[in-house]
Formats: structure tokens, sequence, C-alpha cells
């Protein structure tokens, strides 16, 4: 014959406190930086959106953790605040034009 073992309240209240918690994702994965270095060392031509609407043509010279440092054709350089920034892409006609060339 079977008995059924039951734990008491007590048992149950340490057995939940003794579970695991998931360790949280880190916080920096670095692949901004990856990304960053790449175009940079790669000195692929890129177009930064600003929050603003503006559009700045360029290839990324150098970041930083706070800036990043746009060298364009025939204009001055910017340092550019990575706040202000809503994204980052690839300007394929330049690609384009430049391996025609």
């Amino acid at each position: 014959m079977r008995k059924l073992i039951k734990p008491n309240a007590s048992e149950i209240g340490t057995m939940k406190t003794q579970k695991k918690k998931k360790t949280p994702p880190p916080y920096q994965t670095h692949s901004e930086n990856y990304y960053y270095l790449k175009q940079s060392n790669n000195k692929t031509p890129v177009i930064v959106k600003m929050l603003d609407g503006e559009e700045i043509n360029g290839f990324i010279e150098w970041y930083d953790d706070k800036v990043i440092k746009m060298k364009r054709e025939n204009k001055p350089n910017l340092l550019i605040y990575k706040t202000a920034i809503k994204y980052i892409f690839k300007d394929e006609e330049k690609i384009k034009n430049d391996s025609r060339e």
C-alpha cells in the first residue's frame, strides 16, 4: 500500500525561495560598438537621421560612448551626440556610385 507524502506549509515556503532566479541579460552587448567599428574601418558612407529630421551624409571617423565624429566631403567634420540620433543607415546610392567608378 502506498502512502502519500505531502509537505507541510513551512516546507513549501522554503522550496519557493530556493528556486534559482534567472540572471538578467547583460546591459551592454557591444553590438553598437561593433557596428561603429566596422563602418569606420571600411569607411562606409552612411546617412545619420537626426531626431529633428535632418540627414547628415558622410562616414564615421571615430566614436565614443557619447558622440560620433562624422567626416564629410567638402564640408566641415561634425561631432554628433548619440542622444540626438534617431538611426543610422548605409548610403546605398553612394556605395553603388563608388563601385561604378
